[in-house]
């Protein structure tokens, strides 16, 4: 090496080492905002789980053409402007000014009414709304048309459905990728952009502010207005263990925990540095889900017995403990909501055993254990299946527990073969109550042959009565419908609503502007020293 190209060498060497240390304490000024969800996050397509992790990573990466602010009121988001023809049959929509997708092209039409076609395959309210839907239609690069075959109440509140499987808007080649296959491109027009090379599942996912996002001019409500982002930096930690994602907040390692078990609030609580924070505060509802498809569910009396069996109030004791946070309610669509009715949902109250055992008995049911279905790792459901095998027990059946972890069971219901063979017939989820709050946008009521979430029930009637409700204005008379598909649900033992209860997330006080919403949203947040 000559004397000349040491020099260069050294500068060059110099320059590098100047650049680092720029680069570090650029680095080190950038704000990272550091969160902790209620699972981890393993399926990344939110239109082929409904999975709530996915969801909210739909939030980060995607955005959508409406959405409901804090009062649960539909308004625009992608949309700039829609019209409704004078025969309610013709919506047509108009795109906002500005919108580009994460790889730098233009949202288009053709976009969103592919992305609004996948999406209607795989999630109730859509499956509904394309019931009445007689063409999607794409006018030009930023207006698209829904032409009905009737009039339908129902349009805005699915196309700003707030939760699982929400419409998020997705190029169109990643659009037109089968409903039931996972896409492998993770571009939206959202205030955030994923960072693949950067995450590690099971480890974190890492988002960047999107630089290019242009948020709506009104102010942030829930999951409308503007989503303005105030950090640097989104990882999503994963730490399924609740007791070191408690040392860890305590600590200042992260910043939010999503969902702290109730039991370790009363200790966060006494911290200084910590803050609860009801963002949802609408709350959540217990599922139990039998499986239709195979013996024994398959017959409505020992669906039935099950829920003779049941007593929201254990389980709502073994799950979340203190009666501040919980409600027993009988109202499949949310009690304090206009369609919260608890009319017929005594079965669901209090454990009648012999009922239970008579229904049985009725049913011929020989004895074979039922396999139910555990979480481990989701700590608000880890003991809903130990109560439900209890009180089944005691109501004449015999039951056959099986643990596992949370993603291991979101997989496994999936499957419609024996218990025997690896398939199941009960398992416990939750919901959160604004997915819960009317028959169309609360999926545990899809009763149509290919239509419904797991569990797979078929009822023409209750799908008559969902038609009926789906085509009423009236709000009387929706509430009439309702109760109807609630007594139907209970005639038949379709599934149970086990119980309301509610949670705060946990944050350092240092962390600001969490907004409320059925969703924990992460813009809006602002994070001030360490």
């Amino acid at each position: 090496m000559t004397m000349k190209s040491t020099r260069r060498a050294a500068v060059f060497g110099a320059a590098l080492v100047a650049g680092s240390l720029a680069f570090g304490a650029a680095a080190q000024a950038q704000s990272t905002l550091r969160v902790v969800q209620h699972g981890n996050l393993t399926i990344l397509d939110p239109i082929q789980t409904t999975a709530y992790v996915t969801r909210n990573h739909g939030y980060l990466i995607y955005d959508t053409l409406f959405a409901a602010d804090e009062k649960f009121e539909i308004k625009p988001q992608m949309v700039d402007k829609y019209e409704v023809s004078a025969d309610k049959l013709t919506w047509t929509f108009t795109l906002r000014d500005g919108l580009e997708w994460h790889d730098g092209q233009p949202v288009k039409a053709e976009d969103c009414a592919a992305s609004l076609t996948r999406w209607s395959k795989r999630d109730a309210m859509g499956q509904k709304l394309f019931d009445f839907v007689k063409e999607l239609k794409v006018v030009n690069d930023k207006t698209f048309q829904l032409i009905l075959k009737e009039p339908y109440g129902l349009v805005l509140d699915s196309l700003g459905k707030p939760s699982s499987n929400t419409p998020f808007m997705m190029p169109k080649r990643i659009a037109e990728t089968d409903a039931f296959q996972q896409i492998k491109e993770y571009v939206g027009s959202g205030p955030f952009i994923y960072q693949t090379a950067q995450s590690k599942p099971g480890d974190k996912h890492v988002y960047l502010k999107n630089p290019k996002y242009k948020p709506r001019s009104e102010p942030a409500s829930a999951l409308a207005g503007g989503k303005v982002v105030k950090v640097d930096r989104l990882e999503l930690i994963e730490m399924p263990d609740t007791q070191t994602q408690a040392n860890a907040l305590l600590a200042g390692e992260i910043d939010i925990v999503e969902a702290p078990p109730h039991d370790l609030l009363p200790v966060l609580s006494k911290d200084r540095n910590i803050v609860l924070d009801d963002w949802n505060p609408l709350g959540h509802v217990f599922v139990i889900r039998f499986n239709h498809a195979v013996k024994p569910f398959d017959n409505p009396k020992v669906r039935l017995a099950a829920l003779y069996a049941i007593n929201q109030e254990d389980y709502l004791k073994a799950t979340v403990g203190d009666a501040k946070y919980y409600k027993v309610c009988g109202a499949a669509f949310i009690c304090g909501t206009p369609n919260g009715t608890e009319k017929g949902s005594e079965i669901l109250i209090k454990s009648n055993f012999e009922k239970s055992k008579e229904l049985l008995k009725e049913a011929g049911y020989d004895g074979t254990p039922i396999v139910l279905m555990q979480s481990t790792t989701l700590a608000i459901l880890t003991n809903t299946a130990p109560v439900t095998k209890a009180l089944l027990e005691k109501g004449g059946f015999k039951v056959e527990m099986q643990s596992m972890d949370w993603q291991t069971l979101v997989t496994r219901r999936t499957k419609k073969d024996p218990a025997d063979k690896g398939g199941w017939n009960v398992f416990h989820t939750y919901s959160v109550s604004a997915d819960a709050i009317n028959p169309i946008s609360n999926a545990y009521f899809v009763a149509a042959d290919g239509k419904q979430w797991f569990g797979w029930p078929i009822d023409p009637e209750m799908e008559k009565l969902r038609d009926s409700y789906a085509r009423e204005t009236d709000p009387v008379k929706q509430k009439d419908l309702a109760e109807k598909v609630q007594l139907r649900a209970l005639e038949t033992g379709q599934f149970g609503w086990i119980g309301q209860w509610y949670g705060p997330g946990a944050r350092r006080a240092n962390i600001t502007g969490w907004l409320k919403a059925p969703v924990p949203v992460f813009w809006n947040i602002e994070k001030s020293g360490k």
